[in-house]
């Protein structure tokens, strides 16, 4: 008898698991998360303003309206119409104790489409009211 021969009353037999159609979807998945992680960003997207002073922290509950560059405001990233704004702060605020919105407008909004703004959010029984800048880069 050979040594390294296997008798026939011998079952054991010799398995390999195939990985790779396992590597294949983690390829998969990869891109997908590579795709879709910068449209996870939050907020929408608005050219600051540069200002010089200090930030201020963040709360948790932040209640963020933004105006972008075509004139549409945003409580939150969701939409709201031109009329609408004041109510829909109104409806947000009536549960909460603290009153406190920030404003967050492309600098290439008019003007008066700011105040505009700031009127309606003072007219939701809004204590107080924070402009969202940039930094300036200092020289």
């Amino acid at each position: 008898m050979e040594i390294g021969s296997r008798s026939g009353g011998d079952r054991g037999t010799m398995s390999q698991i195939n990985v790779t159609p396992l590597v294949d979807v983690m390829l998969v998945l990869l891109v997908i998360f590579m795709v879709t992680a910068p449209m996870m960003q939050q907020g929408v997207q608005v050219n600051l303003p540069k200002a010089d002073s200090k930030g201020l922290p963040a709360p948790e509950e932040a209640v963020i309206v933004s105006i972008d560059k075509g004139g549409t405001a945003f409580i939150n990233s969701t939409a709201v119409k031109a009329g609408e704004m004041r109510e829909r702060l109104a409806e947000l605020f009536a549960k909460r104790t603290k009153k406190e919105v920030f404003l967050k407008a492309d600098k290439d909004v008019p003007y008066g489409d700011v105040v505009k703004a700031m009127a309606d959010i003072k007219g939701a029984g809004v204590e107080r009211l924070g402009m969202i800048t940039e930094p300036s880069s200092r020289r």
